[in-house]
């Protein structure tokens, strides 16, 4: 498929006049029957589709405007949502719904995105962000965020997914904005807000595998899967074997929906370790390159990927791609050095990480990856990773925590729950004055109290499944290994924990949160006037040094202007009290020549030294 043609899209109903195209791809089912039906589902008339020789069933419908519901009959004993449905408003197991956004006026038109290392990345989770759990509702908060320096949101994924709440990785209609959260034009709305404010937005999208709960496809469409390769979750993604151009295009056209309907900036693709794909150009490069062909020509577009294999290949872009475009991916190696240095936990991954674990966060802030092929204990000896130091800084987006890393802990907790505050400052000083890019949890800029849990809303036997694998997955770690611990372990069922995990608005005028707030608003400040200018001239690995437990990491400037991190993270920076009158973070330009500054903070020091000084050294 030509990047062009990626651009038209073939799936799903597409408004067309004054009337609607309606397509679905169903190879192995020789006739689908359109079924236009009212709100409690019965049938008001029926359309015969035509099928064409690559297996979409395909007709153009008058009277189906915006606002129709409509369902495929694949058998005579099946009808079924649209698995491109743009919207889906009584839930995954009920009828689709015709959507237009093209009417829309939109207001930001002008706006060309931010480039890559002006990013500051804010992830946040949609129905626990706010009591309402809606766009429009986390839309009201986004001038909070822009005044505390954060410039991109990043939200989990949005994808319909069975239930009323849950963390979206489980979602089965990928083109639909999940109904509890607002209509699909609630989503444009929210990215109309953000680029008001200068803010970027980046989705969690999950093209790996598809939830258990509400998959029709699996029923009717074989060739989705290639049983040749396995994942986690079952058959994987049939990226690679017969029939699978259909399967890629659906991907990319999703890809773009969300980028050029709705209009957002970047996206995150969920576990690409888990994308197996033989082919000679792996499916997450097409993506990549239809984002560059299509809103990448008009302004900046940002692919962030989760890999645990650290895999380079993935992390370089085309030859020729334009200044600004972000490739990067989530450096979980940065986040487990740092979190056994704050916490003291070894236990289950962090295990790879406790040996040395400053002069491995030394390693991670100087060269991104930690594991680049040496083999990983936790991991049963297999070799992990790839060399990464001839990657920008600006590959990886490094973070203290994020829904994985809280989510993943049996209680939801924070770090600040299980970490001395001096410790989790110095690291947090160290996360916003590096020259990757951040990742702050919601909640991170005002230290949150409140849990995040792992929560869904399953049914009957698969709910139980759910309850009992969460609970097992723990009985590696020690607190968790006799099962009356492990009934401790929230339900991610019932509401309660859903409930827990809600973000308390509140706690940001605490005196905590208020202390927060001042430290990271003054910590982006400063990378915002002094750190930014500097990125885009860093192409490679910085230089560490590691004393006991004082780490210094530097990184040089084409024009020789040196930048330099070092903090004291041993067991004596839980004891560095700041002064009653003294400021968390405070520049100190006064002590220092040439324009030479320097940041103090609790347990960090970080040195900025333009050429003309640096190269006199």
């Amino acid at each position: 498929m030509s990047e062009a043609e990626a651009q038209t899209p073939r799936f799903g109903a597409q408004p067309d006049g004054d009337a609607t195209r309606f397509s679905l791809w169903a190879p192995s089912v020789d006739m689908v029957m359109l079924e236009i039906v009212d709100g409690d589902g019965q049938v008001l008339r029926q359309h015969a589709l035509q099928r064409d020789a690559d297996g979409f069933h395909q007709a153009r419908v008058m009277d189906a405007g915006p606002g129709t519901l409509y369902r495929f009959r694949v058998r005579e004993d099946l009808a079924v949502p649209d698995p491109a449905s743009r919207s889906n408003p009584q839930g995954v197991h009920g009828p689709s719904e015709v959507v237009d956004l093209s009417g829309l006026a939109w207001r930001d038109r002008a706006w060309q995105g931010r480039p890559w290392h002006e990013a500051v990345v804010y992830e946040l989770h949609l129905g626990t962000f706010t009591p309402e759990g809606t766009l429009e509702a986390a839309a009201a908060k986004l001038p909070l965020l822009q005044a505390a320096g954060i410039t991109a949101i990043e939200l989990l994924p949005l994808a319909a997914f069975p239930g009323e709440r849950g963390w979206g990785y489980d979602g089965v209609l990928p083109f639909a904005v999940h109904p509890a959260y607002g209509p699909p034009a609630a989503l444009r709305a929210f990215a109309e807000a953000a680029h008001a404010l200068g803010l970027m937005v980046l989705l969690d999208v999950v093209y790996n595998h598809f939830g258990p709960d509400g998959n029709y496809m699996a029923a009717y469409c074989p060739e989705l899967v290639n049983p040749e390769h396995h994942t986690p979750w079952g058959s994987a993604i049939n990226f690679d074997g017969e029939h699978n151009a259909p399967v890629r295009r659906f991907f990319i056209e999703n890809a773009l929906y969300w980028m050029d309907t709705c209009g957002l900036d970047g996206l995150r693709l969920d576990a690409v370790h888990a994308l197996v794909d033989t082919s000679p150009r792996h499916i997450v490069q097409d993506i990549h390159a239809a984002l560059l062909a299509g809103p990448g020509r008009r302004r900046h577009v940002h692919l962030v990927l989760e890999n645990e294999r650290n895999s380079v290949k993935l992390l370089t872009p085309p030859a020729g791609t334009a200044a600004g475009h972000g490739l990067a991916q989530w450096d979980d190696d940065w986040h487990h050095a740092a979190h056994v240095v704050a916490t003291g936990e070894t236990d289950g991954y962090y295990s790879d990480y406790a040996e040395q674990p400053v002069a491995q966060l030394a390693k991670a802030l100087a060269e991104g990856f930690i594991f680049q092929g040496q083999p990983s204990p936790f991991a049963d000896g297999h070799r992990r990773g790839e060399p990464s130091t001839g990657l920008p800084p600006t590959a990886f987006i490094v973070f203290l925590q994020n829904h994985d890393q809280i989510g993943n802990r049996a209680m939801g907790d924070r770090v600040d729950a299980t970490a001395p505050l001096a410790k989790v400052e110095a690291l947090l000083t160290l996360l916003l004055l590096s020259p990757q890019v951040p990742l702050m949890f919601m909640g991170d800029e005002f230290a949150a109290t409140t849990p995040f849990l792992y929560f869904c809303d399953h049914a009957g036997e698969l709910a139980q499944l759910v309850t009992d694998g969460r609970r097992n997955e723990f009985s590696r770690f020690a607190t968790f290994s006799h099962p009356e611990a492990r009934e401790r372990i929230p339900d991610p069922n019932a509401a309660a924990t859903f409930q827990a995990s809600t973000l308390r608005w509140d706690e940001r005028q605490r005196d905590a949160g208020q202390r927060r707030l001042q430290l990271v608003t003054t910590l982006l400040g400063l990378r915002r006037q002094h750190l930014w200018p500097l990125i885009p001239q860093l192409h490679g690995a910085g230089r560490q040094v590691v004393e006991g437990d004082t780490l210094h990491v530097y990184w040089l400037g084409e024009d020789g202007t040196r930048w330099h991190v070092r903090a004291l993270l041993g067991e004596g920076s839980a004891s560095l009290p700041l002064g009653p009158d003294e400021h968390p973070v405070h520049l100190q330009a006064a002590e220092m020549g040439e324009g030479e500054c320097r940041f103090t903070g609790p347990g960090a020091v970080v040195t900025f030294e333009p050429a003309v000084r640096a190269a006199g050294q």
